[in-house]
C-alpha cells in the first residue's frame, strides 16, 4: 500500500514545487517555534527547523513520509529573515546590493512509522547586481516579496536583480530542493519516475 506523502508547510511555493513531481500528497501546517537559538549558525537553524517541522506532524500522520524544509539567508554572517513589508524589504536589498548572500535550504524526510530521518542542506550563493534606489523600489512595488527571505523571488521578477546564482539545485532557492527530495524518496523505496513504491 502506498504511504501518504505529507508536506509540512503552508507555503504555496513549496506546494507548487512538489506538484512538479506528479505524486499525490497532502499539506499540513506544523506548529513550531521558528526562533533561532542563541548563537546558532544560519545553516544549523535551517536544518533543525526542517526536522522539527517534519516530526511535529508524526502523531497526526503515524504512517507517512513527512517533508520538512526551512531556509535561512545569511549576509556577512547575519541571518536575513522574511521582511514582512516594504520598509524591511528595502533595507534588506540595500544591504545585499552588489554583495553575495548565502541561502541555506535544509530538507528533512521523516518516516513516521520507522522513525527514520534523512537530512540534507543545499547551499545557494546569490550575488545581486549594483542596483539604484529607484530600481529597488520598482522591483518591490511590482513583486512584493514580503514572505521571501532575502526580499526577492528568483522564480519571478527577482531574477532581474541577480548578477549570478550558483548551487547544486535550482529549486532549493525557491524553498524545496527537489533533487535531494527525489533521492530521499528513492531511499524509502519510492521511485518518482514510476510513481510507485517498491
Amino acid at each position: 500500500m502506498t504511504r501518504t506523502l505529507i508536506l509540512a508547510s503552508s507555503s504555496p511555493y513549496r506546494r507548487e514545487l512538489l506538484e512538479r513531481l506528479g505524486v499525490p500528497f497532502q499539506t499540513a501546517t506544523p506548529a513550531i517555534d521558528e526562533t533561532p537559538l542563541p548563537d546558532e549558525k544560519p545553516a544549523a537553524t535551517a536544518l533543525r527547523l526542517s526536522a522539527q517541522k517534519a516530526k511535529a506532524l508524526a502523531l497526526r500522520f503515524p504512517d507517512a513520509l513527512i517533508i520538512g524544509s526551512d531556509q535561512v539567508a545569511s549576509l556577512d554572517n547575519q541571518a536575513l529573515g522574511k521582511p514582512g513589508g516594504y520598509a524591511a524589504a528595502t533595507e534588506q536589498l540595500k544591504r545585499m546590493n552588489g554583495k553575495t548572500t548565502t541561502f541555506y535550504t535544509a530538507l528533512s524526510l521523516y518516516n513516521s512509522k520507522t522513525h527514520h530521518l534523512q537530512q540534507d542542506t543545499i547551499v545557494t550563493h546569490v550575488r545581486l547586481r549594483t542596483l539604484s534606489a529607484a530600481q529597488i523600489d520598482a522591483y518591490l512595488q511590482r513583486d512584493q516579496p514580503w514572505d521571501c527571505a532575502g526580499s526577492a523571488r528568483s522564480e519571478g521578477l527577482g531574477i532581474a536583480l541577480m548578477e549570478s546564482l550558483s548551487g547544486d539545485d535550482p529549486t532549493a532557492l525557491i524553498g524545496l530542493p527537489l533533487i535531494a527530495l527525489t533521492r530521499m524518496l528513492a531511499a524509502e523505496s519510492w521511485d518518482i519516475l514510476s510513481s510507485s513504491e517498491g
